[in-house]
């Protein structure tokens, strides 16, 4: 058995590699020394984005899984909901103690409830288990990174849909003129340069943008059911109920009810088609490829006959951590953009995320092994529970924010604040779940 010296080395080491990694792609993105430009940083995340981090996952994922071990695993996702459930009522508690400018409401419960379950927990288990005298055991980077990778799924699910339309500019910031153009009365978003903080885990965001992402879209829908005339809302785009000769009996019981419509149309505008990027592809395929015994021995095995192909694919996953911490720093060379957002917000967000919810995921995750809903003897299942409650908000959420035009300059803010604080805070808790991991 450790003692308690060497438990704490054990856990505070691998967050001393990715400090270390951290400070050098700092160094090398910091303004006054400008060693590598920052459209090479712009790269990088497009390289993780679309080839190291899918490598990882599906050389990783493809190998740990069976169709058995899908089943068994089924407590990660429920826990993904449960921690931002969790997350989202302590970021309310933020609003009413704190009392941020009212159009932040949605944004800081969206800061406080949604967490880093991706690159972040990825580097931090990669390091974990680079040392020798890890408490995982020799299946502790694939099985790891399974398990993250799983979780990945319905956080993006939830960043892709719940996340997109609570992000959508607060309506009562924005006047609508007789042209049927908007003019937002504070400032225009197109103004704020994209910083590569909501840039690392979305590339190409730019590109995503339509018609409607920078507008108050769903409040001006719904807003429409309540008596508003439609010539007020302008460039919906709804279709008429109906047309041509058809008789008002007909028309009434074929019609679509205007809430219906309404919802439909919410769907539509709904990027769920997003989902489908890289990573989650490589998610997909290696769930299918490992739950089919007669595929994965294509793959995976020491007599696989494509063996090389997924040796090859090995390879590049290794850049994978040392790529997204060099990211996170050049990321943090920036600094903080200018925030409205009120220093006591920020304080409460901070604390209501990194040191109150881990303490919750303590108890959840310890009440699931009362009620045997986790894998048994399995110290790495348990860790990556109690990991999705202790990562700072998800960089993923610059991203949308940007996409939205809302809170862009708050959200880089509070992202940047969190990953400097995460520092002390993952130590902190890191040490605390390896006790646990004795007891639990």
């Amino acid at each position: 058995m450790k003692s308690s010296g060497e438990d704490i080395r054990t856990a505070i080491v691998p967050l001393l590699k990715l400090l270390s990694l951290t400070i050098i792609g700092l160094l090398l993105a910091h303004p006054k020394l400008q060693m590598i430009p920052r459209a090479t940083f712009k790269l990088l995340s497009k390289l993780v984005f679309a080839l190291f981090l899918p490598c990882l996952i599906f050389t990783e994922l493809g190998e740990s899984i069976t169709f058995k071990n899908f089943v068994d695993w089924w407590f990660i996702p429920v826990n993904v909901l449960v921690s931002t459930a969790l997350g989202c009522l302590l970021g309310l508690l933020v609003v009413v103690i704190c009392r941020p400018p009212p159009r932040f409401n949605r944004f800081t419960v969206i800061m406080t409830g949604f967490g880093n379950t991706g690159n972040l927990s990825i580097a931090l288990v990669g390091s974990l288990c680079h040392s020798k005298d890890n408490p995982f055991g020799k299946h502790c980077h694939s099985s790891g990174v399974a398990y993250v990778s799983l979780s990945q799924w319905v956080a993006v699910i939830l960043v892709y849909t719940l996340v997109y339309h609570m992000m959508e500019p607060p309506m009562e910031y924005y006047e609508v003129v007789d042209e049927g153009t908007e003019i937002e009365e504070i400032r225009s978003v197109n103004d704020i340069s994209r910083p590569l903080l909501v840039e690392a885990e979305w590339p190409g965001i730019e590109d995503k943008e339509t018609e409607h992402s920078k507008t108050p879209f769903i409040a001006r829908i719904f807003k429409s059911i309540s008596g508003i005339s439609p010539a007020t809302i302008p460039d919906l785009n709804i279709p008429p109920e109906s047309s041509g000769n058809s008789s008002p009996r007909s028309i009434r019981c074929l019609a679509e009810p205007r809430v219906v419509r309404r919802i439909r149309i919410v769907a539509e505008q709904t990027p769920i088609r997003y989902i489908l990027q890289p990573p989650t592809i490589a998610s997909l395929l290696a769930i299918i490829i490992g739950s089919v015994p007669q595929l994965k021995a294509l793959f995976f095995g020491d007599d696989a006959p494509i063996l090389f192909i997924t040796d090859s694919l090995e390879i590049l996953a290794g850049a994978m951590v040392p790529s997204v911490m060099l990211m996170l720093g050049g990321m943090l060379a920036e600094g903080p953009d200018e925030s409205t957002l009120g220093l006591r917000t920020t304080i409460g967000i901070i604390v209501a995320r990194l040191l109150v919810l881990p303490i919750l995921g303590i108890g959840i995750v310890a009440l699931s092994d009362k009620l045997n809903f986790l894998v048994e003897n399995d110290p790495m299942f348990i860790f990556v529970l109690l990991l999705q409650y202790t990562t700072p908000s998800a960089i993923l959420l610059g991203a949308i924010a940007s996409l939205r035009g809302y809170a862009v300059s708050e959200a880089s803010a509070i992202l940047f604040w969190q990953h400097v604080f995460a520092l002390f805070s993952l130590s902190l808790y890191i040490v605390i779940y390896f006790k646990l991991l004795l007891y639990i």
